[in-house]
């Protein structure tokens, strides 16, 4: 329990924590529509209007998927894991000003932590994956959301898929975003090294699906795209 955090933790201090709407929003063009249409994908799949448990792996920040979910279906009840208390402390007010605390248990700590029971219908993880150095640390947190849900739950998984130094132009036109936002030459650059030095993403969408299958997910179907980010749905399978 005291164990020091790991550093895909330690990133998010509360200085970061609190740029991470304005931030995370220049970083991800699209970040509200991504949000917006994991929760319609997550209705068309479970069905509308049912009651269902939702599993939020790393919801600290804006618990936007939260916010969304909860807007299109309340009959919808909401289980938040995040290891870092800054970004949980900024889901909890965000929480409370959109009504939704009462229909949220919400985890200090990792999905690790919570029982292997099967008990959730569906389950997200936005924004996760390509902090997670190597790939076994991928595979182990994917595993870990497969043992909490139900057969045949959709998972929505989004995050960067493509190596950065592999796509230059998409690197290059992630700098003029931020150019486009009022960044000056030398932030874009300071920002451009950052990323590359920041963060481990799978290596392309054949890689993410392959990590889904060894976890015992179905295909999955993409449905949101922006640079070099990506978010697909994937089914447990039975």
């Amino acid at each position: 329990m005291n164990a020091p955090a790991p550093e895909s933790t330690r990133k998010f201090d509360p200085g970061r924590a609190a740029e991470y709407q304005t931030q995370s929003r220049i970083a991800l063009a699209g970040y509200d529509a991504c949000h917006e249409l994991s929760a319609c994908m997550l209705a068309a799949t479970l069905g509308a209007g049912r009651a269902a448990r939702l599993l939020i792996v790393g919801a600290g920040g804006g618990a936007q998927e939260i916010v969304c979910a909860g807007a299109l279906e309340p009959g919808w009840r909401f289980t938040a894991v995040d290891p870092s208390q800054p970004m949980l402390d900024l889901a909890l007010a965000r929480l409370r000003e959109h009504g939704l605390l009462e229909r949220t248990d919400v985890h200090l700590g990792y999905v690790e932590d919570l029982p292997p029971d099967g008990r959730f219908d569906a389950a997200t993880l936005i924004g996760v994956l390509h902090h997670l150095p190597g790939d076994a640390a991928k595979r182990d947190i994917l595993d870990a959301v497969a043992a909490r849900l139900k057969p045949g739950a959709p998972l929505i998984l989004a995050g960067n898929r493509h190596a950065y130094a592999s796509q230059p132009l998409l690197l290059a036109a992630w700098g003029e975003r931020w150019r486009m936002h009022g960044a000056s030459a030398d932030e874009v650059q300071a920002k451009l090294g950052k990323i590359l030095q920041g963060a481990d993403p799978p290596r392309s969408e054949a890689e993410v699906a392959d990590l889904l299958d060894e976890a015992g997910f179905d295909t999955p179907n993409w449905f949101f795209s922006s640079l070099f980010w990506g978010a697909c749905l994937a089914r447990k399978r039975h």
